[in-house]
């Protein structure tokens, strides 16, 4: 049985209750506690705006004034100044601080949405590179059985061989070796995939222990989008650029409600006095709260929050240019990928398919040495392995751009 029919058994044996990349990152939507966590924060985020802009709570006071005894009602009706009554006062900041206040609330609760989005995505690639690598291990897994099988065919050759003294028992002993080379890669790679079973089982909030059966042979996609599309998309939609945008407005809100510190707080009350068989009293009044003491108070406010406007907007373009330079370094990588995977698919894995077929027929017939099937055979082994090491580099490129970015480049 031929290396070639080995693998395309492998390609399409689908395992049963086989679960798909898009059904296990809707559960982990679902039902990881990182995003349920942001969730809410901004779900509480949204809470502030409308306290931010009310007015303070007004204040009743309810009291009296006696003549003649400390008791309620003593000289009521006698003297002018004896009153039983209640005020109303009402504290008013200088118009607009309010919706400064307001709109300022809203800007932090847009920057914890983006924040939401950005766990959200952040969630979703670190599962979706955790998946291809635990497809990138299965397939080393099934790949390293497959060439074991060739590999013990070779084997047999070789004991044939050397029984009739055509081979040497150096051969034998040098597939032995490579059999338990094989071996050791196969507890590597089943420890990774345990470790990346783990990993998703955790990003979904399942218990721990799931196995996970996945789909068939990864296919290797396409890169259909510019570099600049993806750098243009980002300035747009990528949240972790749009929460810094958000930040540097909020920043500016709030260097304008320094500035109306200058203006004064105002406080309205009214009140009503009974006197008794006198007539009733009534009472209004307005208290301004001066900012006496602007020179070290308001103006320290204002150049702090100055420096808080330069330092978000700092901090923006340190956003973009970080994710420029990741947008640009994954989309080199996932374009390398795409190539090499062209490569080896159409040049190099054919080509040393056709080498390995062609030099064990003629070891089989007495026309070949072991070493040219040694090293064919090695060759095809290696250059599948990296086959799909490029699938697996290509998919998590994507899913890193699809962080970065916000736009669904690998359905």
């Amino acid at each position: 049985m031929t290396f070639r029919y080995w693998y395309c058994l492998a390609a399409f044996a689908v395992p049963a209750g086989a679960q798909s990349l898009a059904s296990l990152v809707d559960e982990a939507l679902r039902n990881n506690r990182e995003i349920l966590a942001a969730q809410k924060k901004y779900e509480s985020a949204r809470q502030r705006p409308p306290e931010a802009s009310s007015l303070p709570d007004p204040t009743l006071s309810l009291g009296y004034a006696s003549n003649g005894g400390p008791w309620p009602g003593a000289g009521l009706g006698r003297d002018a100044t004896s009153n039983i009554g209640f005020a109303v006062a009402q504290q008013v900041p200088f118009p607009g601080k309010r919706k400064l206040r307001g709109e300022i609330a809203q800007k932090e609760a847009d920057a914890e949405f983006e924040a939401y989005r950005s766990v959200r995505l952040s969630v979703t690639e670190r599962l979706k590179q955790a998946y291809h690598e635990l497809h990138h291990a299965e397939e080393a897994i099934a790949s390293t059985q497959e060439s074991q099988e060739l590999l013990r065919t070779i084997l047999r050759i070789s004991e044939s061989r050397y029984a009739v003294g055509s081979g040497t028992q150096q051969e034998i002993f040098k597939a032995q070796t490579q059999f338990s080379i094989f071996e050791a890669q196969l507890l590597r790679y089943q420890q990774e995939r345990a470790s990346k079973e783990i990993e998703i089982n955790a990003l979904m909030n399942r218990p721990p222990g799931g196995h996970l059966e996945l789909e068939g042979e990864m296919a290797p996609g396409q890169l259909t989008v510019s570099l600049d599309e993806l750098v243009a998309h980002a300035r747009t939609a990528a949240p972790a650029l749009a929460r810094e945008q958000k930040m540097v407005e909020r920043s500016e809100l709030s260097a304008n409600l320094a500035r109306k510190g200058y203006y004064p707080d105002y406080t309205v009350s009214g009140g009503y006095f009974n006197q008794g068989g006198m007539p009733p009293m009534w009472q209004f009044r307005v208290d301004f709260q001066i900012p006496a003491y602007f020179w070290r108070k308001q103006r320290a406010e204002v150049a702090g929050e100055a420096f808080a406007v330069t330092d978000a907007r700092h901090s923006y373009e340190a956003a973009d240019v970080s994710i420029q330079a990741r947008i640009r370094e994954d989309y080199a990588v996932a374009a390398t990928a795409r190539k090499l995977i062209d490569l080896y698919d159409k040049s190099v894995i054919p080509e040393a398919r056709l080498a390995l077929e062609s030099s064990l027929t003629g070891y089989q017939t007495g026309r070949g040495d072991f070493l040219s099937v040694f090293s064919n055979f090695m060759n095809v082994v290696d250059n599948e392995l990296m086959y799909h090491e490029e699938i697996m580099a290509f998919h998590v490129a994507l899913a890193r751009l699809e962080e970065a970015t916000g736009m669904e480049l690998d359905r």
